[in-house]
């Protein structure tokens, strides 16, 4: 299973790391790979990780990251 999801204010690789580690603290996630250029996030995970948690992770990580929209591939 895995998400895709478009973002805002994350605006460099450091704020990339902050996403990821966010990320991989999820239960059943396995990966994750943020880019500030495009301001997407791809997500890999098992089923069960719902785009709720996926969303309260990013936005968690900053108060100024923001989630537009998570979808599911």
């Amino acid at each position: 299973m895995s998400y895709t999801v478009k973002t805002k204010g994350i605006m460099c690789g450091h704020c990339e790391a902050k996403v990821e580690s966010a990320l991989l603290k999820v239960a059943g996630v396995t990966d994750a790979e943020a880019d500030h250029e495009t301001n997407v996030v791809k997500v890999e995970c098992s089923d069960g990780v719902t785009a709720d948690a996926v969303k309260a992770a990013i936005e968690g990580a900053s108060d100024t990251y923001e989630v537009l929209e998570v979808t599911e591939d």
